[in-house]
């Protein structure tokens, strides 16, 4: 029975890779600055909960209508550790060996808006200053080490979601 889980949120995760996968492909060749729209990070969050959700619902389906905690959070992690991971993979491919300009390019984009921001909310001059020292002297996203702690914060995240939702979808069976 773990097997039928692991198989199943392999394939889950596998899925949701190629749709992260896609949405970065896609911004990439159309318009970078798809990459810095909060509504597209949003869509992205709540796919991955989604599938994350859908992987646990099969799980619990293949297992006869009852999925312990731990299947549960393990259905779900394995989901979203492998999407975010493929994901991760393809980004470090385009931005790092096919197209660095572009992560430049980005990295400005990410600037600008966190400038403009900043503005809106009535920052101070001296502040923003300050943060865009930062910011341009910080390494690229798309650096290794970047996209690990990246991939960690992430699954934190995601790890805290998951098992919330495990404690929610979880059914004992009460006759064994």
């Amino acid at each position: 029975m773990e097997k039928t889980i692991k198989s199943i949120a392999l394939n889950f995760g596998i899925y949701l890779g190629v749709i992260l996968s896609s949405a970065t492909v896609i911004a990439y060749a159309t318009n970078l600055e798809l990459l810095t729209q909060p509504w597209l990070g949003i869509t992205l969050f709540i796919a991955i909960i989604v599938l994350g959700i859908i992987s646990i619902i099969k799980s619990k389906s293949a297992l006869g209508g009852y999925i312990s905690f731990k299947d549960a959070f393990t259905s779900y992690f394995i989901t979203v550790l492998v999407g975010i991971l493929i994901n991760a993979v393809i980004s470090v491919i385009i931005f790092n060996f096919i197209d660095p300009e572009a992560a430049i390019t980005l990295k400005e984009l990410v600037i600008e808006k966190s400038i403009d921001l900043m503005r809106s909310f009535n920052t101070p001059e001296d502040a923003i200053a300050e943060a865009l020292t930062q910011m341009e002297n910080s390494p690229s996203q798309f650096a290794i080490g970047s996209m690990i702690q990246s991939l960690l914060i992430q699954l934190v995240i995601y790890s805290v979601i998951g098992l919330i939702v495990s404690l929610i979808m979880k059914k004992t069976n009460e006759d064994l």
